[in-house]
């Protein structure tokens, strides 16, 4: 008796120590990134993938798509779908939290900030640098994903008509994105009969 309970106190120890590494994770990533959840994927992919080894590289890829295609905030979805992933509830429960009270926090510093020193040389140029050092963030998440996903002549043609129907276009994004869905399963149901003859 006294052992099944020191079991299961070592295992809910460790249970929190996994949450409590989940909430700290996301809280560093929520605190320290400018630029919205683009700029925020190498850093969850490093943090999760290469540091703490939770997750895969195409995890990362599957967790960006269903984020992306999911109602709020990429950053936001993408840390509650690795808490998921990791901890189940709780760990979707703690590592949302640790991404949204940072940002929740800079928010309303940034507000105050903005109101009462928007007109100060310094506070412009600062916001001019970080523009400058999320552009870089975007490009390397882009560059990230670019060589993990698979390459071939339909790839190419979807990304090419997602461009252009989004940037040229104008049609919403949450239509390109089911068009996308759509063709894709399309593609596989073909492939897979194929492969089945």
């Amino acid at each position: 008796m006294l052992y099944a309970a020191c079991a299961v106190g070592f295992c809910m120890r460790g249970f929190m120590r996994k949450l409590f590494e989940l909430f700290a994770v996301f809280f560093r990533i929520g605190a320290f990134t400018f630029g919205g959840g683009y700029a925020m994927i190498p850093l969850i992919q490093k943090e999760t993938v290469e540091n703490k080894k939770w997750i895969t590289d195409d995890d990362i890829l599957e967790i960006v798509a269903i984020a992306e295609s999911t109602p709020g905030p990429i950053a936001i979805n993408a840390a509650t779908f690795v808490g998921y992933k990791v901890a189940g509830f709780w760990g979707a429960f703690f590592a949302t939290i640790g991404m949204v009270v940072p940002s929740f926090a800079i928010i309303l510093l940034i507000s105050y900030v903005l109101r009462r020193f928007n007109n100060i040389k310094a506070v412009q140029y600062a916001f001019n640098g970080i523009r400058a050092g999320v552009l870089a963030l975007l490009i390397k998440a882009l560059f990230t994903m670019y060589k993990k996903v698979g390459k071939n002549a339909l790839s190419y043609i979807v990304m090419a008509f997602a461009f252009v129907f989004t940037a040229i276009v104008k049609i919403k994004i949450i239509y390109v994105i089911i068009l996308c869905a759509v063709f894709g399963l399309v593609v596989s149901y073909i492939a897979e009969r194929r492969s089945a003859k």
